[in-house]
């Protein structure tokens, strides 16, 4: 993996940066919105769905503060611009986050990876000298933690469950864990650099799979480009759903 080392003392987020949070978050949310009213059972039904919630809470705080250093810079924009009216080689999201949602196992081990992800992540943007990032770092740990806990939960019960969940699990693991990579890649655009909790991150992952009677794949080759604007083909079509309305309809509000 690539290992840059972006300054920590820079004082405010690039909007870059914060437009990378920002879709990975409403990008995920909105893969998993498909889910409402499909979940296994209700309750878990609702737990999804709130998760969703929680992601694309997070994603408007992150694109309100990028609106506004962007409208401060002389280029005007809004949460609603930047989530609607943007293309496909705009958006700075995660490969993973866009991928179809698949079978239940597979959510939740795509759910569990970013969100053991994020966990770290937001401890080290609490500590940054961005206090607009901190506060929002401080408000979405909370439900980052959540998330990862619901997740881990499900892992380990699908691992070490019936052999028909189990082998749905290794399957999603198959899938998803070349996109895994990309979490730990930073470039000069990062307000921090991620790089060195992969560590941490495998550590979390380890120990939860241990539970779940699974291993922990071997090196692997890694997906990756979403940074950088390259993408799946699967992400044109999330966002020609989800910015539909706004494209046909400019300036619509409900």
């Amino acid at each position: 993996m690539q290992s840059a080392n972006p300054s920590t003392s820079k004082t405010v987020a690039s909007t870059s940066y914060l437009l990378h949070l920002a879709d990975s978050a409403l990008i995920l949310g909105q893969r998993q919105a498909e889910w409402c009213g499909h979940g296994p059972v209700l309750e878990q039904d609702i737990a999804i769905t709130n998760i969703t919630l929680d992601l694309v809470g997070q994603a408007r705080l992150w694109y309100q503060y990028a609106a506004e250093l962007m409208t401060e810079s002389g280029k005007p924009e809004t949460e609603d611009s930047l989530a609607y009216l943007r293309d496909e080689r705009s958006f700075r999201n995660f490969l993973i986050t866009e991928l179809p949602n698949g079978d239940w196992a597979k959510t939740i081990l795509r759910q569990f990876f970013f969100s053991t992800y994020q966990w770290l992540l937001m401890e080290k943007l609490m500590k940054t000298n961005d206090q607009r990032v901190v506060a929002i770092a401080e408000k979405s740990i909370k439900e980052v933690r959540y998330h990862m806990k619901w997740s881990a939960e499900w892992v380990i019960r699908l691992g070490d469950g019936t052999e028909e969940s189990r082998k749905r699990l290794l399957d999603a693991l198959d899938d998803l864990w070349t996109y895994t990579g990309e979490f730990f890649e930073s470039d000069e655009t990062d307000y921090i650099d991620i790089s060195d909790a992969h560590k941490n991150w495998m550590q979390h992952v380890t120990e939860v799979f241990k539970e779940a009677t699974i291993d922990v794949p071997g090196e692997s080759f890694f997906q990756t480009g979403g940074k950088k604007g390259i993408h799946t083909e699967y992400l044109g079509f999330i966002l020609a759903e989800m910015q539909h309305l706004q494209r046909v309809h400019p300036g619509a509000e409900w």
